[in-house]
């Protein structure tokens, strides 16, 4: 099968998400590492890293029901090794923006916890539409389930003390096992509601 337009799609996610996060790296490197949480004092909590690993295995699994996913979530190639620059890159770039600026900016209005998680959640699965440019059961999959990582993910932000360290972590690694086979199941478009298209 001919990757080129996966390859483009990565190359798009790492040459815009990572020009922002190398501009902060050589801008302030430890300032940078602190605003993620990678310190010392604001790495999080011990439940919100365990939530983390909870919630990254519970995704995993459930994703690779979708055989591609499956098949090429410990694969190590060419394709898995592109992934992981850009599951860094999204990993970082996303957290800041769905966690971090939606939930700290709703709470400096006085709004709820709750609204801070479900709005991050919200976001995050609007954005995900983007999958359906080419078929929209696969839009639709993508923004419920991105929308239900949202959710997670801004519980694990909220009970780490603010701190983007374990979302990102886990976000991190859940795109990195599961974006390979997600592409390419994209691409074959095998992907539905909720599950891959079953050939009748």
């Amino acid at each position: 099968m001919n990757h080129k337009p996966i390859y483009l799609t990565l190359a798009i996610i790492i040459s815009t998400m990572g020009t922002f996060v190398v501009i902060n790296v050589f801008s302030d490197f430890p300032g940078f590492v602190a605003y993620l949480g990678f310190t010392s004092e604001g790495y999080g909590t011990f439940l919100s890293w365990n939530l983390a690993l909870f919630v990254t295995v519970l995704y995993c699994y459930s994703a690779s029901k979708i055989s591609d996913v499956k098949q090429y979530m410990f694969k190590v190639d060419l394709l898995k090794m592109v992934v992981v620059v850009a599951a860094l890159c999204a990993g970082i770039v996303e957290e800041i923006v769905f966690r971090k600026w939606v939930m700290d900016y709703l709470a400096s209005e006085n709004f709820s916890f709750f609204i801070q998680i479900v709005a991050s959640g919200l976001a995050f699965g609007i954005v995900h539409l983007i999958w359906g440019l080419r078929n929209i059961k696969a839009g639709i999959n993508a923004a419920f389930s991105t929308f239900m990582l949202g959710l997670a993910l801004g519980v694990v932000y909220w009970v780490g003390d603010r701190s983007l360290a374990p979302c990102i972590a886990a976000h991190f690694f859940i795109s990195a096992l599961i974006e390979p086979g997600l592409l390419i199941s994209a691409q074959k478009d095998k992907l539905g509601y909720w599950s891959e298209k079953t050939n009748k």
